[in-house]
């Protein structure tokens, strides 16, 4: 997929509450129109990609270069979303911080609304807790995840978080594919982020495909903790990457009872979290010589300077396609002319910016 670009600083604070009131109203006909026209399909594939998403919050006046621009736009989805009288089948569970942590309760709350199935309401939740341990543990960028969306319908869902750098004050966007099968390689759509990371663990990629093959076979055959102590007399950093002084030794006992059957179940292990597949995979990489990928998976950088190709070349087709999309939507869109010229002129806007 091709590198695009944007740029996503931390911004602190709240939108106010005149731009939201008008985000509102005109999130809502344009998301309606996108599902009368296209398919709600459509609009869960349009969500998951970022460029796409970024296009959408600009339309709607929210800052172009704010990583704000995550959590004001699913909080507005939300909003208008989660009304019943919304006309639109679709919701959105969790949040910012601890509203994240409630995007179970959110899932069983509009579960009747939807009509979901029992069954389908625990594959939602473990799908969702899934993508949150992928993004704060299997991929280990620097970044902590402190804000989890999933967006989900009777038939479709997607899962958008975003992690913080504070030492660096950036932030990075994280977009699973729509539909997602619980799976960890290579699973997003994309992620936003202003630059490539140096010290990266990613264990998503196809290349740690043996490493992750590895790090189980160690746990599942009770020889974690004798590989462990060989570790630490080997190493204490490897390319910037600390080897963990502490592990939760109960929570690796309980994988190897439950003898998990592949990497994606080892995840879901309470308790393993980003210091035990740290370690995992530095000893399937120094001591079984099963390397792991350093190569951060960033596939949109958001930065101003694209049009000379850093830090990557700007994919512009892809970004004609998303305006002319949004054009398109907001043209028929149950709008005043007041608001329809407005979006119309923030397109405009992002039209100007984005080369």
């Amino acid at each position: 997929m091709a590198k695009k670009s944007i740029y996503l600083p931390l911004h602190h604070g709240k939108a106010p509450y005149w731009l939201l009131s008008r985000m509102k109203k005109l999130a809502l006909p344009i998301v309606r129109i996108i599902i009368e026209e296209f398919g709600e399909r459509e609009l869960f594939e349009r969500m998951s990609d970022p460029v796409f998403f970024q296009s959408f919050s600009n339309v709607l006046g929210f800052d172009w270069n704010s990583s704000g621009s995550t959590t004001v736009l699913t909080g507005v989805l939300k909003s208008i979303l989660n009304d019943p009288n919304s006309g639109v089948d679709v919701r959105v569970a969790g949040g910012k911080g601890k509203e994240g942590l409630k995007t179970p309760e959110h899932v069983e709350k509009f579960a009747d609304e939807l009509g979901l199935t029992s069954s389908r309401v625990e594959e939602l939740k473990t799908l969702s807790r899934f993508a949150a341990k992928v993004d704060s543990s299997a991929l280990q960028d620097g970044y902590d995840v402190y804000h989890h969306c999933l967006i989900f319908s009777k038939k479709h869902y997607l899962v958008i978080q975003q992690g913080m750098n504070p030492a660096t004050r950036m932030a990075r966007r994280y977009h699973w594919m729509s539909d997602f099968e619980m799976r960890c390689e290579e699973p997003h759509s994309g992620i936003a982020a202003e630059r490539k990371e140096n010290c990266i663990i990613d264990l998503t990629s196809r290349k740690s495909r043996e490493n992750r093959e590895t790090a189980l076979d160690v746990v599942r055959d009770g020889n974690f903790k004798r590989d462990y102590r060989r570790l630490l007399g080997i190493v204490r950093y490897r390319d910037g990457i600390s080897v963990p002084r502490r592990i939760d030794w109960k929570a690796v006992e309980k994988a190897y009872e439950l003898q998990p059957s592949n990497f994606e179940e080892l995840l879901l292990v309470r308790g393993v979290g980003r210091g035990t597949l740290r370690a995992l995979a530095l000893v399937a990489d120094l001591i079984y010589n099963r390397e792991y990928s350093r190569e951060d998976p960033v596939k949109y950088c958001f930065a101003v300077g694209g049009k000379d190709g850093v830090p990557f070349p700007v994919d512009r087709q892809s970004y004609d396609e998303t305006i002319e999309f949004l054009r398109e939507a907001v043209k028929q869109a149950e709008l005043g002319d007041f608001e329809r010229l407005n979006a119309l002129k923030n397109l405009q806007k992002l039209v100007s910016f984005r080369f």
